[in-house]
């Protein structure tokens, strides 16, 4: 019975994280660019020692620095909070959030 109870609450917090994120464009908008960036550095990898490299190993390990350098701001990039999103400062404490929305409102005016 409480191996049960705890999948229900489980379910019950992941469809209310679900909710949360639904329609939410700057997330996907952010998966992207952290895709896009990680995609760029797996070419410029691939394309170093598979194609470059016969023609000129310096260009190679050129390259493949610039592509070591991509991925902490891939990471950046996908952490970064959009003015808009609301869900980093949520709490879950009702009077907390009322709380905050509340100063949000007064820096507002």
């Amino acid at each position: 019975m409480a191996g049960g109870a705890a999948l229900r609450a489980l379910r019950t917090v992941s469809s209310a994280a679900a909710r949360s994120y639904r329609g939410d464009m700057s997330v996907q908008r952010r998966h992207r660019r952290y895709y896009a960036m990680m995609a760029v550095c797996l070419t410029l990898f691939v394309l170093a020692w598979g194609v470059v490299r016969l023609w000129s190993v310096p260009a190679a390990v050129a390259m493949c620095v610039v592509a070591m350098i991509i991925p902490p701001f891939a990471a950046i990039v996908a952490n970064r909070r959009e003015p808009g999103e609301r869900w980093w400062d949520e709490s879950g404490d009702p009077e907390s959030d009322r709380w905050w929305r509340e100063l949000d409102d007064k820096g507002r005016r």
